[in-house]
């Protein structure tokens, strides 16, 4: 439970000053900050705005008296019952979409934590129950899956008078009217106590693609989906070196240093239940999904190392997730334009669906499929946002998005960071690797490329019983000269 707020008095101040000089009767947008189980407490870094929908409507506005902002300059044409009768209207979904959207922008640590609002102190009170809707909205859109919190805060900035109230959102029970719980809040110096952390992941997932009469999911974004949650799971019980040092999840020791902490994280053995088949009929491809992450996470003062880890857990699996939906909204997207353009064939159409509808079938050469690689740009601070790229889209892309989403323009000169870009030196490969490129090679399949962001990549099923041929003769090879350089050893020593 919330219990007091503490924002970040540089930021939300000149967000103040914004608004006082716009002269708008309402705005609303997206609180962005951490919420401390630990500490009980809520931190604000910065508030953002959210844009107007596609159509061009603001997301916001008032129905009813619309002067309650000039009542103190004209008192005698104003009467309380009409300043009272204003109230607002809200685009909840719209809202909710700025809330996914922003998510995805955010690292480890730093959340949508709420909703605030620029508005009279009469529309305010009137429409408390779809305030609480909004919030429960941003909060499907936005969910906080690794703090166990279901509350979210409400900051209501009231320009008459002018004062800021916290309100706290529980969204465990039925939203009510009287959902919304007061908080304590002040302003003070949250951003300069921040620990930065930073761990890069390398991961290599791979799964079977059974036939379609053994498995219901049988598309690309359905199989990849259900390998994330996998190894999610398995994410979670990876062990965590913080600088060289292992980290007790059951302790909770606050971080001292100001520098930067390398995180590492260890996976433990498992059993790989997933490539497991009563047979080998049943499956048609494997999938390989791997490549690098790069992840950031911010610890507030006093918090434990440990809620670091959890935070760099979360958001390599958030990270993962994001990349499979930009590239599904993207296809989506070009789908519904090849449609609407009514000029390609039904073959043609089927081939621009392919993105997010693939059946893996069984084709004798690899299909490679490049994930969005992450990029990371100054903030706040020290602290850093990121923003997806797709492989044909330029640094430009991302600074429309982030003027769209955040309200923030990008130096020309911000020393942008790209560590999962593809490196132009190539990755060295063990023997199995090169034998079982060159027998692809013979049989017409593309050699295997390496990325340091995610690759997914899709194989027939007649490859493992041929290359497993060839791999025990390499293995009765290798024997043979093991057996005879002993023997040589031994004789000679005697």
């Amino acid at each position: 439970m919330v219990k007091a707020v503490v924002g970040e008095e540089g930021r939300l101040s000149l967000v103040e000053e914004r608004l006082a000089k716009s002269g708008t009767m309402v705005e609303i947008g997206l609180v962005i900050g951490k919420l401390s189980q630990v500490l009980d407490r809520g931190f604000v870094f910065d508030l953002v705005a959210t844009p107007s929908n596609d159509a061009g409507q603001p997301p916001c506005s008032l129905v009813g008296n619309n002067d309650d902002r000039n009542k103190n300059k004209n008192k005698k044409s104003n009467n309380p019952s009409s300043s009272s009768s204003s109230s607002l209207v809200i685009d909840v979904d719209w809202v909710a979409e700025h809330a996914r959207q922003v998510s995805r922008m955010m690292v480890g640590g730093i959340k949508v934590i709420g909703v605030y609002l620029w508005a009279p102190e009469a529309a305010f009170k009137n429409s408390t129950l779809l305030l609480s809707q909004t919030i429960k909205g941003v909060a499907g859109a936005a969910p906080l899956s690794n703090y166990g919190s279901d509350e979210r805060l409400l900051l209501h900035i009231c320009y008459s008078p002018r004062r800021w109230t916290c309100r706290s959102c529980s969204l465990a029970s039925n939203i009510t009217s009287s959902s919304l719980r007061p908080c304590d809040f002040k302003m003070g110096r949250v951003l300069n106590s921040l620990q930065a952390f930073k761990c890069i992941y390398k991961f290599d997932i791979r799964l079977p693609v059974f036939s379609e009469k053994n498995s219901d999911v049988n598309t690309l974004n359905d199989i990849l989906r259900d390998g994330i949650s996998i190894h999610a799971k398995e994410l979670n019980s990876a062990i965590a070196m913080v600088d060289g040092d292992l980290v007790d999840v059951n302790e909770d020791v606050p971080c001292t240093s100001d520098d930067l902490h390398e995180v590492e994280l260890l996976l433990p053995f498992v059993k790989d239940g997933s490539m497991e088949a009563s047979s080998q009929n049943e499956v048609v491809g494997i999938l390989v999904f791997c490549g690098t992450i790069c992840t950031y996470s911010y610890l507030s003062a006093k918090e434990p190392v440990s809620q670091a880890v959890a935070d760099i857990k979360e958001d390599i699996t958030m990270g993962l997730r994001s990349r499979l939906d930009i590239i599904s909204d993207e296809a989506e997207r070009e789908t519904a334009a090849a449609s609407g353009d009514g000029s390609q064939s039904n073959s043609e159409m089927s081939n621009a669906k392919s993105l997010y509808t693939f059946f893996l079938k069984p084709a004798s050469k690899e299909i490679i499929l490049p994930f969005p690689r992450r990029v990371f740009i100054p903030w706040l601070a020290g602290l850093f946002v990121c923003d997806y790229l797709l492989p044909r889209e330029t640094f430009e892309a991302v600074r429309e998005h982030f003027k769209e989403m955040l309200s923030m323009e990008i130096p020309e000169d911000a020393s942008v960071m790209e560590p999962e870009k593809e490196p132009s030196n190539p990755t060295s490969r063990s023997f199995w690797d090169v034998a079982a490129s060159s027998y692809r090679a013979s049989d017409g399949a593309l050699n295997e490329s390496n990325s340091r962001y995610g690759d997914v990549k899709a194989g027939a099923n007649k490859l493992p019983t041929s290359v497993n041929v060839k791999g025990m003769l390499s293995v009765f090879v290798l024997l043979i000269a093991v057996i005879f350089g002993s023997l040589l050893f031994a004789r000679n020593s005697s």
